[in-house]
């Protein structure tokens, strides 16, 4: 497991056009969440334990969030032949063990992580109605154990957002493996 931390992408970058199958068997593209205020992309995975740590937080900020209009969307880019944890029919296994409550999409040529400049899962962009990138980091201060988490840094960025206001300039990057590219 090689650990990666995201890198630093100016604020005001606009979301990356997509059109993915979801393990809800229907695809899905950028345009499909124009009505949402703010949509939250995850460059996630199946196998990397620091999604696996987190994904519980991702299910309960989308049930928290989604009244206020706030869209979360999970993309999996991994190499499923070396990583067969990370094969769609996983993919749909484990959307539904863990009851993820947002679009869990297979990115399957990987063009989709590398236009976001993905570096590892998870790699987290919250993106205002403009699309603009406003966030760009963890989702809180300690990956490992929910119950020592001192800050909630995504949390925090989607209610500035929803206030009308700009998520701290300070954004620490998120970190976890390294996305597994192929060849």
């Amino acid at each position: 497991m090689v650990l990666l931390k995201s890198i630093n992408i100016p604020l005001g970058t606009k979301a990356v056009d997509f059109c993915l199958m979801g393990v809800d068997g229907e695809m899905h593209s950028l345009a499909d969440y124009d009505d949402k205020d703010i949509l939250v992309v995850i460059i996630m995975c199946n196998h990397c334990p620091y999604v696996q740590a987190v994904d519980v937080r991702i299910v309960q900020l989308q049930d928290r969030f989604a009244k206020q209009n706030v869209q979360f969307v999970g993309i999996n880019p991994n190499d499923d032949v070396t990583y067969p944890d990370d094969s769609f029919e996983n993919m749909a296994k484990r959307a539904t063990e863990k009851g993820y409550n947002f679009p869990y999409l297979k990115d399957d040529d990987q063009s989709i992580a590398k236009k976001y400049q993905a570096q590892c899962t998870p790699d987290i962009f919250v993106y205002n109605k403009k699309r603009e990138l406003c966030y760009h980091g963890r989702i809180d201060d300690n990956w490992q154990d929910s119950e020592k988490v001192t800050t909630h840094d995504l949390a925090d960025a989607i209610e500035a957002l929803l206030e009308g206001k700009m998520p701290a300039p300070l954004q620490h990057p998120s970190m976890g493996c390294s996305i597994k590219w192929k060849g």
